[in-house]
């Protein structure tokens, strides 16, 4: 199977720390005879919301692997003992038949934002039409660019239903999974629809 995984290291990690994570990510990728595909520093980032521990700021890793299930319970146990990993997720991203497919799919989310541009008045101008704006620019929201689902949630944290948005009920349930994926990564808040910077 293929995965994808981020993981959010403390600010104040030193170079040796990050380093050190990184490497014992592809080690134990390795030991379960796994393929990294896909690794990207998308470097320091505000939080959307600040953690439980009140830490603000984080430096986000994304690797794209090929292994088996039994490699992401070990990587999470290691997340888990981690002082410096704040936070983590994984993603079940499809078999190893459509590996170059899922490959060639991924952006960076910083060049990611050219895709669906400055369209804050063309998204509203979708909902009161009652038309789904994804199928119509044949795109998907995507939860590593906020810009693509954060006009979804409103200035009071709710995720907005389909009535509102006009989107199919396919692109909804996306946008929803999204959502959530990004506020578990601190890329959107639970509180509003303030994004990460």
């Amino acid at each position: 199977m293929i995965y994808e995984s981020a993981f959010v290291l403390s600010s104040n990690a030193s170079e040796e720390a990050i380093k050190k994570t990184t490497d014992l990510v592809a080690s134990t990728i390795k030991d379960f005879d796994g393929e990294v595909l896909v690794n990207d520093a998308w470097g320091v980032k505000t939080f959307a919301q600040p953690t439980e521990k009140g830490e603000t700021r984080g430096n986000y890793f994304y690797i794209m692997y090929k292994a088996n299930t039994n490699c992401n319970t070990e990587l999470e146990r290691r997340f888990r003992i981690s002082e410096d990993v704040l936070k983590f997720i994984f993603i079940n991203l499809g078999v190893d038949a459509d590996q170059e497919a899922i490959v060639k799919a991924y952006k960076k989310p910083a060049a990611s934002t050219e895709a669906y541009g400055d369209a804050e008045k063309e998204k509203k101008m979708f909902s009161k039409r009652k038309s789904c704006y994804f199928s119509a620019k044949k795109t998907a929201p995507d939860w590593k660019d906020p810009s693509s689902y954060s006009w979804l949630v409103n200035e009071f944290g709710k995720i907005s239903p389909a009535r509102v948005t006009g989107l199919r009920p396919k692109f909804q349930r996306s946008a929803t999974t999204a959502i959530k994926r990004g506020r578990c990564m601190g890329l959107i808040s639970y509180m509003s629809n303030h994004t990460a910077r």
